[in-house]
Order: C-alpha cells, then sequence, then structure tokens
C-alpha cells in the first residue's frame, strides 16, 4: 500500500497565501496515478486544517502501520527560531507556531513504513531534519527516510504565478522531466531535476536521505522498453566490445529503393538489429565508432559501442535488476 497526505493551506489569518492549496490540489492529482493510468498512491488531499492538533493528527496517522510508502507534503507558511523549525497552522500564536519539524522527522524515523517520504514547500524547511538541540551538526535520519525541501532552513520560499517555484519545477519532475530511460521517477532523480532548473533563483532546495535504494515517487512510460534495454549484453558481450556494423544492416540498402546500394544489399534481421541500435543511440546509450552518424556507421562497414550512461543500463541488465 502507497499512501500520502498532501495539504495545502492558504488561509493564515494575519499573512494569507495564494498558491498553497494549487500547489497541493496540482500535486495530488499527478501522484494518484501513473502514467499508465494505474494506481500509484491512495491520496488524501487537506486544504482546511485549522489547528496545529488536527494537521499533527494527520501527520501520526499517515506514518502509522506498515505501508510500502508513506508520503507528506505540506504547502504553507513555514518558520524558524532558536529551538527548530516548525509547519505552521492557522492558530499560530507567539511560542506555538504550529507542528514542530523535529516532531515529523521523529514521527517518520518511527514508522514501520518501509519508504517515508517528505516533501515541504515552505520557508526554511531545510530545518527538517537539522536539529537544534545538536546545533544542527547531526541530521538524524534512520534508513528508509528520504526528505526534500524547497530551501535551505535561513531562506524563504518563493511564490510565482498561483505556484510555489519549488512546487512547479516538481509538479513539471513528477510529469516526466525527472523520469529515467525506465519512466521512474525517483526523490533523488526530482531533486536533481528542480536543483538544476532553479538557476538565478535565491532559494536552493535541500535533499537528505538514508536508504539503500531509491522507491520510484511514479512512473511514466519508459523512453525504452525494457525487452530493447535487455538487448544490450546481447549486442554488447562485454562492456567494452564494440559491435561490428556492415550496409546489410541498414533498411534502405536494397535495390528496390532508387539510390546507389552497396553490398552487402539489407538482410532483414540485420535491419532489424540496427532500429534497435539505433533507438538505444537515440536515447545515449550507444555511439558510433569514428563516424558521426549510425547510418555511416554501417554503410562505410564501421562499428558502435557503449557510453558511459549505456555501461550503467548494461551492468543493471547483466545483474538482473532491469
Amino acid at each position: 500500500m502507497r499512501k500520502a497526505l498532501v495539504v495545502g493551506i492558504n488561509k493564515y489569518p494575519a499573512s494569507p497565501l495564494s498558491g498553497c492549496e494549487n500547489d497541493a490540489s496540482a500535486l495530488a492529482s499527478i501522484i494518484e496515478s501513473n502514467g499508465d493510468g494505474s494506481p500509484n498512491f491512495d491520496i488524501k488531499l487537506v486544504t482546511n486544517v485549522s489547528t496545529k492538533s488536527e494537521l499533527k493528527g494527520l501527520i501520526v496517522d499517515l506514518f502509522s502501520g506498515d505501508s510500502d510508502t508513506s508520503l507528506f507534503y505540506f504547502s504553507g507558511h513555514g518558520y524558524v527560531d532558536d529551538v527548530g523549525g516548525y509547519i505552521c497552522t492557522p492558530d499560530y500564536q507567539e511560542h506555538d507556531l504550529g507542528v514542530s519539524m523535529d516532531e515529523i522527522l521523529t514521527i517518520a524515523n518511527s514508522s514501520n513504513a518501509r519508504n517515508r517520504i517528505i516533501i515541504l514547500d515552505c520557508c526554511h524547511s531545510g530545518a527538517l531534519g537539522s536539529p537544534k538541540v545538536t546545533g544542527g551538526i547531526t541530521t538524524q535520519i534512520v534508513e528508509g527516510v528520504s526528505i526534500l525541501t524547497a530551501s535551505r532552513d535561513f531562506e524563504p520560499s518563493l511564490e510565482f504565478n498561483g505556484h510555489g517555484v519549488f512546487t512547479n519545477l516538481l509538479l513539471d519532475a513528477l510529469r516526466g522531466g525527472a523520469a529515467d530511460l525506465r519512466g521512474h521517477i525517483t526523490p533523488g532523480s526530482v531533486y536533481a531535476y528542480i536543483d538544476q532548473a532553479l538557476g538565478p533563483w535565491d532559494q536552493r532546495p535541500v535533499f537528505k536521505t538514508n536508504i539503500t535504494r531509491f522507491t520510484a515517487l511514479r512512473t511514466i512510460e519508459s523512453q525504452v522498453p525494457t525487452n530493447i534495454l535487455r538487448k544490450l549484453v546481447e549486442f554488447f558481450p562485454a562492456p567494452q566490445h564494440e559491435f561490428n556494423l556492415d550496409p546489410s544492416y541498414e533498411d534502405t540498402n536494397t535495390v528496390d529503393v532508387e539510390h546507389k546500394v552497396i553490398e552487402p544489399f539489407a538482410n532483414q534481421d540485420n535491419v532489424n538489429k540496427f532500429k534497435i541500435l539505433q533507438k538505444l543511440e537515440g536515447v545515449g546509450l550507444i555511439v558510433p565508432v569514428n563516424e558521426d552518424h549510425m547510418y555511416f556507421a554501417a554503410m562505410n562497414s564501421k562499428s558502435c559501442k557503449l557510453t558511459a550512461l549505456g555501461y550503467h543500463y548494461w551492468r543493471l541488465v547483466k545483474d538482473k535488476r532491469i
């Protein structure tokens, strides 16, 4: 079971926000299902929470039980003082601002859920995972917990065009911007996408984790089907191997096409292999050797080889992880 608590709060009495409910609703609609329409997270969307007690109760409920993945997302006000950081609720008052970030981490650390993911889009959100009681020196994150925040503990989080800047990029990442070749979108790939995309913005995202293997936040259609990726070890029995080509691999090298052809003429088995190789070249897994294009590598009887990325996926196939 995969469950997610998605919270967005606009209605703060003294300092209302405009984009947080939009953030929460948009995120919930995306992570509810995968790219093929299959169920992903069982969502509890909350945009009308009014008290600290209510929000803390929802967080406790989220991380209770032994689900495969429990995800908490919050968009709203955040605050940090000499004691620590807080996600603020509408009933905030001096010295009681909302739910402590240290408490959230403690609840997540104690959970029996296999994967616990916390995503905060609020000012000073980077304070999560750096308890003030240790001077921020020790990050107390147990195995299975991942934290992704919109900004560092001393920074604000910006809004733009009805969404938080961070969440707007998060949504793009989950739509596919952060997907790997197999269509998997993980907390790590989302962080990398947001970190690069923020560019000149003052706020910087923070990513903290203690895991042995990433879980996918969402899966979309893969750029390369799994059965195609698995052919890497067939074409390249060793990572340094070069796959030799000749004109028989080129589909257009046939007497049925009105242009100069070269023996050996197109062979359908080789043509089918070459189309797979061209697809692998198109996503950066292989490159022609001493030619600019695969077409010329075939017509000039050259070869192709794995790229560094291709070697990475070759190892995954070889280790039967794909």
